[in-house]
């Protein structure tokens, strides 16, 4: 109960005051190209309930259509107001009406697409157990997602081997943990990030800690090491078969 005032209190005003920033925003998005500035993205909720999130549009029309799903800071469907939508998280900022709505929560495994869901381990299935959310311990230690595959020739499979078993690690540890002590941290530290990445990491090291993370999964959460390939949570193989459950 709390939890969701919290929700419904912090993405209204959020809404109201990002408004001096999302009102432009959308105007330059439609003069780009005389077309709708949202992209309504179909993503898997609780309970594995589909739902509508509405983000700005930061790619060409029908970008979707190419069947890629993990995008880099070089891919060429980025527009170039897409590239400042992204690079300030504006398109999270209009996922405050998606939480508003009762459909996500501020703090929350961040949504997925079902193409991802429907491959995801048993163990994986329980980040479905809770309201997706717009940030959380993972949205920290990889908001730099884009980068680790601007170089990638397959981002998808990519995104399955070197992001997803951390990432889901890290959602897996919220749901385990959660409390309003912990969202009204990360919302926080997802502040701090935007000013000061090694900050926030640093905090995140200190969360870890105290939710007795796996020393495995706290080394990786610093990022100062290369990724490098590893089997999603529940499995023992790595990804190599994007259409598939790992073994």
């Amino acid at each position: 109960m709390l939890k969701r005032l919290l929700d419904v209190v912090l993405s209204f005003f959020g809404l109201l005051v990002g408004s001096v920033v999302l009102i432009p925003t959308i105007v330059a998005i439609w003069l780009q190209d005389f077309h709708s500035p949202f992209y309504i993205a179909t993503r898997v909720g609780q309970n594995e309930k589909l739902f509508r999130m509405v983000k700005l549009r930061s790619m060409v029309i029908n970008a979707d259509k190419s069947g890629v799903d993990s995008t880099s800071t070089k891919d060429p469907r980025i527009t170039r107001v897409g590239q400042f939508i992204r690079s300030y998280k504006l398109d999270e900022l209009s996922q405050l009406w998606n939480v508003l709505r009762g459909d996500m929560s501020l703090v929350g495994p961040r949504p997925n697409v079902k193409r991802e869901t429907d491959i995801y381990t048993r163990e994986e299935k329980r980040l479905l157990s809770m309201r997706p959310g717009i940030t959380d311990i993972a949205s920290i230690v990889f908001s730099d997602e884009n980068e680790i595959l601007k170089d990638s020739q397959d981002p998808d499979l990519d995104y399955n081997q070197l992001i997803r078993p951390w990432k889901s690690r890290l959602g897996l540890l919220y749901v385990d943990n959660h409390s309003l002590t912990l969202d009204i941290n990360l919302i926080y530290l997802t502040a701090v990030a935007i000013g000061s990445r090694e900050r926030a990491l640093a905090s995140v090291q200190k969360i870890l800690v105290k939710l007795g993370a796996e020393p495995e999964l706290r080394r990786v959460s610093r990022r100062t090491d290369k990724l490098v390939p590893y089997p999603p949570p529940g499995a023992t193989e790595i990804v190599t078969n994007r259409d598939a459950p790992p073994a």
